[in-house]
């Protein structure tokens, strides 16, 4: 099982992401967050494909197909957070923290 904690940053709200592999490639999902969005977004995504959220090939990751129906900001980072933690349940990525650090316009 992988658990990512997700802080999106000037919205305020967190994304708790917990994922579990089933052993035959598909991944299942438990999305807990304070974000209205997300909770939608959540409602869809229950289980996915794990070789498919790790590729933009064919249709590409549910996960981005499901946050530009539900999500208001493309550079929210809750998807990429989903993704990511999908990955390291299902064994193809190691669970190494990512950062976006910003700076304003001086």
């Amino acid at each position: 099982m992988a658990r990512a904690e997700i802080s999106s940053g000037v919205c305020g709200f967190t994304t708790v992401v917990e994922a579990a592999a089933d052993g035959k490639g598909r991944v299942l999902l438990n999305i807990d967050s304070d974000c209205k969005a997300v909770q939608c977004l959540a409602e869809d995504l229950s289980e996915v494909d794990a070789l498919q959220e790790i590729s933009f090939r064919g249709a590409g990751p549910l996960t981005m197909q499901l946050a530009a129906k539900h999500l208001r900001h493309a550079a929210c980072p809750v998807p990429a957070g989903i993704v990511k933690t999908v990955e390291v349940a299902a064994g193809l990525a190691l669970p190494v923290d990512v950062t976006i650090k910003l700076s304003g316009n001086s």
